[in-house]
């Protein structure tokens, strides 16, 4: 499907496509909101709204987190649409696992991806830079060939612009899927680092000077590498991720906020809580303004005729307050309403996913896991524990605020914890 109409379903077929996981929503058009857009409550995107806004010195780079699930993607894309960062800013907003191997990801892959998707968009937009400063790029863009021996396409009579801005593609593709080029080109980029920062910088500032506007880089998926290659990037190399001269929003592992490397990003960070659906300690206790959020967030998804109430409310504790667990619970009972030939969905299909996430975590949880959470689940509290970090990253673990923070198990949990 090429397109996607944000649409509400009044029958299970188009629901299941409107609960799909992997769906972050596109940014406001001519001012019209998304229709899948749903506010959270105390609206925790304005922290990062409002660094942005503010005056500084040096373009700001900020370090955004969350748990996995939790929006951060659809908040970026909301955050770009915004009227105040538009007319302040030039933003572009970009996934890593686009242009390099999330699964070996260096800070070299990430620099030269932010030079070579600034460049490419502007270009692909119609901007037109400085003669000069083609010439310059492509000195360096035959630097680097040479030494990594590479050719592009064996071409090298095209437009200067269209020429580095293939570069910059092809160099991502070989970085991506060619182990043997990126260890070569990483090795290129390590000896000159100074010189990738100023391709960086000088396509910046040349964009600046014709849009009138910051260049604002926004990288999703930066919260996928493991806390080691995390702290590697932003810990040990957190000066040179700090050079680019254009404001950017790096997503990072929520893992290195659980680590005593936190303190690299500590003045910059901002993490995206999950939905409130009680208050601490008491799990019955709903949270009315939670509950409405996950409603809403549903009900612009599908109409509420599809569902019984009970199920809706079921859904909506189990899902922790996570939206990507909202959609993972709703997607599985549509789809097993589906299969009985129902006319909506039922407690029992709620019932049924419930049982199938409980499963899966039954499989991946040993008895040190377990005896964890059952402590966790008692006494609420956020500890430095290396077991704790995985559990979080698995979802095990939820992070809430209330003023505050504080943690709770999966919703799904509470039972096996005291089997």
């Amino acid at each position: 499907m090429s397109t996607f109409e944000y649409l509400t379903a009044n029958d299970f077929d188009r629901a299941w496509l409107n609960f799909e996981l992997d769906l972050p929503l596109k940014p406001s058009q001519l001012g019209v909101p998304n229709p899948f857009y749903v506010s959270r409550p105390e609206n925790p995107i304005a922290e990062l709204t409002d660094g942005l806004l503010a005056p500084f010195f040096r373009a700001p780079k900020f370090f955004f987190s969350g748990h996995r699930g939790c929006g951060k993607s659809t908040e970026l894309l909301h955050l770009m649409s915004n009227p105040e960062i538009q007319k302040k800013y030039w933003p572009i907003n970009f996934s890593i696992r686009d242009e390099a191997d999330i699964i070996d990801l260096d800070f070299r892959d990430v620099l030269l991806a932010i030079g070579g998707r600034l460049f490419r968009s502007y270009h692909e937009q119609g901007g037109k830079l400085p003669e000069q400063l083609l010439k310059e790029l492509n000195s360096w863009r035959g630097k680097v060939e040479q030494e990594t021996k590479t050719v592009l396409n064996g071409r090298v009579d095209y437009e200067a612009g269209a020429a580095i801005s293939t570069f910059f593609a092809n160099a991502g593709i070989k970085m991506k899927l060619e182990p043997a080029t990126r260890t070569e080109m990483r090795q290129v980029f390590e000896k000159d680092i100074t010189g990738l920062i100023s391709v960086i910088n000088n396509i910046s500032t040349a964009i600046y000077s014709q849009v009138k506007r910051i260049p604002l880089v926004l990288i999703d998926d930066m919260d996928k590498p493991d806390l080691e290659e995390a702290s590697a990037i932003f810990h040990d190399r957190r000066e040179i991720m700090m050079q680019p001269n254009c404001a950017i929003v790096y997503t990072v592992s929520s893992a290195l906020f659980y680590s005593k490397d936190f303190d690299a990003i500590r003045d910059q960070s901002i993490f995206l809580p999950n939905i409130n659906l009680h208050r601490r300690a008491h799990q019955d206790d709903r949270t009315v303004e939670g509950y409405e959020t996950l409603r809403k967030f549903v009900q612009a998804r599908m109409d509420l005729k599809l569902i019984e109430p009970e199920a809706l409310d079921e859904a909506i504790t189990f899902s922790g307050g996570v939206f990507r667990e909202m959609a993972r619970i709703m997607r599985a009972g549509i789809g097993r309403a589906r299969r009985r030939k129902a006319a909506r969905v039922e407690r029992t299909d709620i019932d049924w996913a419930i049982t199938e996430i409980r499963n899966e975590y039954r499989r991946i949880l040993d008895k040190d896991d377990m005896a964890l959470l059952k402590q966790i689940h008692q006494n609420n509290r956020l500890e430095y524990d290396n077991r704790f970090k995985p559990l979080l990253q698995l979802l095990a673990v939820l992070e809430y605020r209330n003023g505050e923070n504080w943690c709770d198990i999966h919703p799904a949990l509470r039972s096996l914890v005291n089997e």
